[in-house]
């Protein structure tokens, strides 16, 4: 057998299977999270959140093109580029496992020198892996979307796959271009993701094993601690302190020498530039190989990280995304320092209840105005009164979760114990050890949880150790069994993993050690690094990706394990072949078989239709405020890309509090003019009314607006209070708030609908609701002062309600937005919003609105079946109820018929048993009382097999589901009241039935 040959082609074949499933099982546009922004931002060349990812939008960017000018598939032609990522990241690690594999049977430089069974093994065991990897669920996840993860994934798999082929070949001339290719794609990885670097360590043991004569403990140790250093020299040294450097070279040139913007930073770049020169050339002629290798890898290292010059370029264009707008030398610095975003403490820090005892500076931010750098403001940090080292417990924003998860009763402080609790039972076991279970042992549903036990465990589908596992046997509701990220691998693919680690530390202790290293910096060194919070906003498994590569090495070498078992019984040849079966079937079949169904996006849509649903409930030429990432996103994507709406103006209200996005807002985009804040951009500048504090002046009454805004922007020294440190600033002297209302601006503009004009109020007043004015709320003030009803301004239904600064009574909802309007209307029955326009709702759910294939796709994940809820009873539900009121019956039968057709026909959550409650209501009164009724009877049965499950945890687990139990029961009491109403006795004795057996349990405050 030709090893090369066959190395090469089966190493292609597995990327090529690979590549084959990710298409067909891709989304075939934007999903939730990131990909929306990182979408429209990679076609229009824009910048994205910190700290950015240029060299993977110029990638994606060269992928747009292949949708050949149809906008519609510009999103599946970059979830391609993540699957064809995706694809190359297991052919290398195919021949990566080929590589360890084959060192274990003997460096042969003769390839005819390996037998035919020892090939066998070592591509059997590399397809084993590989294929692994191809299915596993993490990685699987991450190819078939336009996010950083699948192309980092393959950075990491190239340095790994160089530094065996440098191996391979250290002693040749000219074998040191292996490293000068890790170097390169380092540097390029930068601009996809840091998680690459984490690698470094590894590497650096490979080239002591390789270059060493003795190994010894104490010469691994300092290599480790070798490579640690210079993964913190690219972290901080080249990263940051590299720009942190240029950034005070220009403010010198600008500041004390008089020079343009950029002149210090160019003069600091042909410094750096000067030193590599002289550096390579000196080792080069001093012959000094190390040296010389050395500067050769920074200067590929940079060379690579000069992909972010695409953020200073783009940033100084001010295109419609430009976060952070870093387009000078500290806007810069700062973006790439993740600012925005703070820090954790990593060595030493706080407890969660520590109270400050003092404060301190620890640095100065620089901002860039006309004609020098300022400084806009000091930072400072605290010392506290309790505090340790390593501190996992610190954040109290999460007292009451810390309080709950490690028992501590109010007023007991936390100790070290409580600490290290936390990190090895949370961190440690919820935030690694549960991801890394559900790619090699199994998973108990897609849903997420904080340690609930019904959602988000890890399970294997072997019973006794899943009921020993969730503390008891417990009889599964149908909608648990069928929940399609059920997915059972009884423990094959690890035991396989576990088998190939021993294997290969018995054959080569050196490269085992090495793929551990790689697992561990991978893995639980992230954990440590990112000392993360409880609750966090989604499943954070993608960036544990690389250890899941790695484990995956040992999981192919497994086949090995077997082989070797198996030789002690027949012959080699079939051992091999029965090795490779065996393996197969355990890891990638079963995987594959077991994961198919949750990971096919194919049939996705929801993300996109909901965007366009958003913009569909807004007049032209609107404002539509948002505020989180999945009410957000997806809008840019479909304005950016698809040219969809772009009269409205989408404002997200987390990036408003920044100066530099509510200058933005001042500007014109697409087709959506300036916002109407009028406020001098200089008032409202970095380190310039960051956040102004409310100070009661207990003024009588209500105040203007008007007025308010004026006290807060005043430069008057009679404006502002003083404050500890001896300044000055400005402040809110109440929450009582006004707005004369120009009512012929209203009824010129047509805010109201007609049916409603008798009720716009002469004056809005409301309660502001916070202790601060962020730059938001001042916005959203000035917005109101000076917009005088031009623009209709609208509020998205998911964004909380502490947003609308205490305006609540008068939004409205017309579908999926909320909009302001200055009417008194009061709310009936359980609706809590008043539907402004019934008939204009109603005609945009029939002739406008989609709902991302929801009834009908193979799949729906979690982010996507939280909306039914809200389609079934604020969009559907209350609008049929309103029609209803307006004696529109026939036009409500309709409305609950496309509701039927449009909404999925099982049921997902409890919330949604109880958001079905209006639109069941509305079927029955429309007399479509067998559709009804089914929706009943499926919700009924989910409600009982739900509770009596609840029920068998709540005896080992004590109110760990009470949350649901209460949706359930206040869930049966509506559906109690709208079947004694539509007179359905069997399905109200039903409902009676289940309720009864449970309200016990809530009786007495219980």
């Amino acid at each position: 057998m030709n090893y090369n040959k066959i190395n090469n082609l089966l190493g292609w074949a597995c990327g090529i299977i690979a590549t084959i499933v990710y298409l067909l099982t891709l989304e075939k546009t934007t999903s939730w999270w990131d990909t929306g922004e990182f979408i429209a931002s990679a076609y229009k060349m824009q910048i994205v959140h910190q700290p950015g990812a240029p060299l993977f939008l110029m990638l994606q960017n060269v992928f747009s093109n292949l949708a050949m000018g149809d906008h519609t598939k510009i999103a599946y032609w970059m979830n391609v580029g993540s699957a064809v990522c995706s694809g190359l990241t297991i052919t290398f690690l195919f021949w990566t496992i080929s590589a360890l594999a084959k060192k274990v049977y003997g460096r042969i430089v003769n390839n005819e020198g390996l037998s035919n069974t020892a090939t066998i093994n070592i591509m059997g065991a590399a397809a084993v892996g590989a294929l692994a990897y191809t299915f596993s669920d993490t990685f699987w996840f991450s190819a078939v979307e336009s996010e950083v993860y699948a192309m980092s994934s393959l950075c990491t798999a190239v340095v790994f796959w160089a530094i065996l082929k440098w191996d391979a070949h250290a002693d040749e001339p000219h074998a040191n271009k292996w490293l000068v290719l890790i170097a390169y794609v380092m540097g390029l990885s930068i601009g996809v993701h840091l998680l690459n670097l984490l690698a470094i360590p590894a590497l650096a043991l490979v080239i002591y094993f390789r270059k060493s004569n003795k190994v010894t403990t104490a010469g691994v140790f300092k290599t480790l601690l070798l490579g640690v250093v210079v993964l913190g020299f690219v972290l901080w040294g080249i990263i940051q302190y590299l720009i942190k450097f240029a950034a005070h070279f220009d403010r010198l040139f600008v500041n004390s020498l008089g020079f343009g913007f950029g002149s210090g930073v160019a003069f600091f770049a042909l410094l750096v530039l000067g030193v590599l020169v002289w550096g390579i050339w000196y080792s080069h002629k001093k012959v000094k190989p190390v040296m010389n290798i050395a500067f050769i890898s920074v200067a590929f290292i940079i060379l690579g990280y000069s992909s972010f010059s695409m953020i200073l370029i783009r940033a100084k264009a001010n295109p419609t995304l430009n976060n952070s707008d870093p387009d000078n030398a500290f806007s810069f610095l700062s973006y790439l320092n993740r600012e925005q975003y703070g820090d954790e403490p990593l060595f030493k820090g706080r407890y969660f209840d520590a109270k400050p005892t003092d404060m301190f500076e620890t640095g100065k931010v620089y901002r860039k105005d006309a004609d020098r750098y300022n400084v806009a403001r000091k930072k400072y940090d605290y010392t506290f009164d309790k505090t340790t080292l390593f501190p996992r417990i610190y954040s109290e924003k999460h007292e009451s979760f810390y309080r709950d998860y490690l028992k501590l009763p109010p007023g007991t402080s936390p100790t070290m114990a409580d600490n290290l609790k936390f990190f090895f039972g949370y961190q440690i076991g919820h935030m690694y050890s549960r991801y890394f279970m559900w790619n090699f042992v199994g998973r108990q549903n897609d849903s997420q949880g904080q340690g609930s036990l019904v959602e988000g465990n890890w399970i294997s589908g072997i019973k006794p150790i899943d009921n020993l596992l969730v503390g008891g046997q417990y009889a599964l509701p149908d909608s648990e069994k069928e929940n399609a990220g059920r997915n059972t691998y009884f423990f094959l693919p690890l035991i396989l993993g576990i088998l190939g680690a021993v294997w290969h530390f018995k054959k080569d202790q050196k490269d085992a050690t090495v793929v551990a290293l790689l697992f561990f910096f991978t893995g639980l060194a992230i954990v440590i690094y990112l000392n993360q919070t409880p609750m966090q906003p989604r499943e954070r498994d993608y960036a544990f990706a690389g250890s899941f590569y790695a484990f995956c090495i040992w999981v192919g070498m497994g086949a090995l394990w077997i082989a070797d078992f198996l030789s002690k019984k027949i012959n080699a040849k079939n051992a091999a072949l029965a090795g490779t079966g065996i393996s197969l079937l355990c890891g990638p079949v079963l995987l594959a078989s077991q994961n198919w169904d949750d990971h096919d996006r194919s049939e996705k849509f929801l993300a996109r239709d909901m965007a366009k649903n958003y913009l569909e409930s807004c007049a032209p030429n609107a404002i539509l405020f948002t505020y989180g990432d999945n009410d957000t996103y997806p809008l840019w994507y479909v304005q950016e890309v698809e040219g969809y709406r772009t009269d409205v103006r989408v404002v997200n209200l987390s990036l408003l509090s920044s100066d530099w996005y509510m200058k933005q807002m001042m500007q014109k985009v697409n087709n959506a003019d300036a916002l109407p804040i009028n406020i001098d951009p200089e008032l409202i500048k970095d380190g310039v009314r960051d956040v102004i504090y409310y100070h009661d002046l207990q003024l009588p009454g209500h105040i203007d607006i008007q007025d308010l805004m004026g006290l807060m922007l005043s430069d008057d020294p009679q404006a502002k209070i003083p404050l500890q440190s001896g300044e000055s600033a400005n402040f809110l002297p109440t929450k009582n708030m006004q707005y004369k209302v120009d009512r012929q601006a209203v009824l010129a503009n047509k805010v109201v609908p007609k049916e409603w004009e008798d009720a716009i109020v002469d004056t809005m007043q409301w309660t502001y609701g916070g202790n601060i004015v962020s730059r938001a709320d001042l916005s959203i003030m000035a917005i109101l002062a000076n917009n005088n009803w031009k623009r209709p301004v609208y509020f998205t239904t998911t964004t909380p309600e502490e947003n609308y600064i205490g305006l609540d009574k008068y939004l409205v909802s017309e579908g999926f937005a909320l909009r302001l309007m200055p009417v008194a209307i009061p709310s009936e029955g359980d609706v809590n919003t008043p539907i402004a326009d019934v008939e204009g709702t109603y005609n945009n759910i029939m002739n406008k609105f989609t709902w991302g294939n929801i009834a009908h796709a193979k799949y729906l994940d979690p982010d996507s079946y939280r909306y039914i809820s809200m389609y079934a009873g604020s969009i559907f539900g209350e609008t049929a109820q309103g029609l209803i009121g307006i004696g529109k019956s026939a036009e409500a039968k309709k409305l609950v018929n496309n509701a039927y057709e449009n909404l999925p026909k099982r049921t997902y959550l409890m919330s949604e048993v109880y958001g079905y409650s209006s639109l069941i209501d509305a079927m029955y009164k429309t007399g479509e009382n067998t559709k009804a009724n089914e929706i009943v009877k499926r919700n009924l049965k989910f409600v009982r097999e739900n509770m009596a499950y609840y029920m068998a945890v709540a005896e080992t687990k004590p109110n760990l589901e009470s949350r649901n139990m209460r949706f359930a029961m206040a869930s049966l009491q509506n559906y109690q009241r709208i079947l004694t109403d539509a007179n359905q006795k069997d399905l109200l004795a039903e409902t009676n039935q289940i309720f009864n057996s449970y309200k016990g349990l809530f009786e007495g405050g219980n």
